[in-house]
């Protein structure tokens, strides 16, 4: 069993023009003053230049030094984004181009290029940072089919994970060559958001083992997916860890599809951790009791609380949940003290090594 690191938190939600949010630096200190020990870092332009934290350790560990300074490990680096992009169904082109540089906005063959070369940079720079782990999306081609009607037409899902596996695998093997876990977050929206399609893209993959999972519990409770048992199927790739709130109220008129609504008005919502319904004791002892090696990180997404007061209460809520791994069995105090031959004697089987004949045997 391993002690989780913690607490960290995402910088992606609180980014911004004017200090504290405008630079890693002034970042990497805010999120140390609030006491939070990490931060999982956005491959963002206004926080790391991608491309040179790529080709220079030099850069990578002046990025390092700020953070040192401040008190606080960068955890990981985030291309969710950028993943988003290496697979879109045209019928969300015109929304995710946006995410894209302009010079390849309208061109999704080029888009999806960038975004690919985007996450091969951010291989060399986890690299190049000392990173284990890589927090990223998988994209998306067979979302809009989600719901089987109009019945889907045979090979549909399966053409679809095939076209992902193929964008997916020279990713993965960079991640590889760089020692570093690619950790998708399962997500609604992408084609990998539950225990099924992750297993199917495993399948696509040939179990590649850089293909792991950033565990939000979050997005389960919204599915109503067993989100404790998730951990117990998948523990063995959950390399990543967004601490993140949420709550399931259905009504007599929405459930799990929210009827279009807007997040403040959804049967299931995302919350402040310990606002909502999720019950991070038995999360944080699974993990703990499997051996995860990462993080726990701070996702702060909220429909109702300002983000500075969410940030502020992360720090606090995440460190009471962390558990000092025991360094021996709480009954020693008992022990016997009793020798091996004794022990044999116990079980009725004497101090003699040798083999007893079963009933109905004649002796040798």
């Amino acid at each position: 069993m391993k002690t989780i690191k913690g607490p960290a938190i995402f910088l992606a939600q609180f980014m911004g023009h004017e200090p504290p949010f405008d630079s890693f630096a002034n970042m990497a200190c805010w999120a140390g003053e609030l006491g939070y020990e990490g931060v999982q870092l956005p491959a963002d332009a206004r926080l790391i230049d991608l491309e040179l934290a790529a080709a220079s350790t030099a850069y990578c560990d002046d990025l390092r030094r700020q953070a040192d300074d401040a008190g606080v490990a960068i955890t990981e680096l985030s291309t969710h984004l950028q993943g988003q992009l290496v697979a879109v169904h045209p019928a969300y082109d015109a929304l995710f181009d946006g995410f894209a540089p302009v010079h390849v906005r309208g061109n999704s063959q080029a888009r999806t290029a960038w975004a690919m070369e985007q996450l091969l940079l951010a291989a060399r720079a986890s690299h190049n940072l000392g990173l284990k782990a890589h927090a990223t999306f998988s994209g998306a081609l067979a979302w809009p089919y989600v719901y089987p009607w109009p019945q889907r037409s045979a090979g549909l899902v399966e053409q679809a994970f095939d076209e992902l596996a193929r964008r997916w695998r020279p990713i993965l093997d960079a991640f590889d060559t760089a020692g570093v876990d690619v950790c998708y977050e399962l997500h609604p929206g992408e084609d990998l958001h539950d225990g099924v399609t992750f297993e199917r893209f495993l399948v696509a993959v040939h179990g590649h083992p850089r293909a792991c999972i950033l565990y939000d519990p979050s997005h389960f409770v919204l599915q109503q997916l067993d989100y404790l048992a998730f951990i117990d199927i998948y523990h063995a790739r959950i390399k990543a860890f967004h601490v993140k709130d949420a709550e399931f109220r259905p009504t007599g008129r929405q459930g799990v599809y929210g009827g279009y609504s807007s997040w403040v008005e959804r049967a299931g919502r995302f919350r402040s951790l310990g606002d909502g319904q999720i019950d991070f004791g038995a999360i944080f002892s699974k993990l703990t009791q499997y051996g995860y090696p990462g993080w726990a990180v701070l996702e702060w997404e909220c429909a109702l609380k300002h983000p500075q007061q969410g940030a502020r209460e992360g720090a606090a809520f995440i460190r009471r949940h962390l558990i000092p791994v025991a360094d021996h069995v709480f009954d020693d105090f008992a022990g016997s003290g009793i020798s091996s031959a004794q022990t044999r004697g116990l079980l009725g089987l004497g101090e003699a090594a040798a083999p007893h004949s079963m009933p109905g045997e004649r002796p040798q």
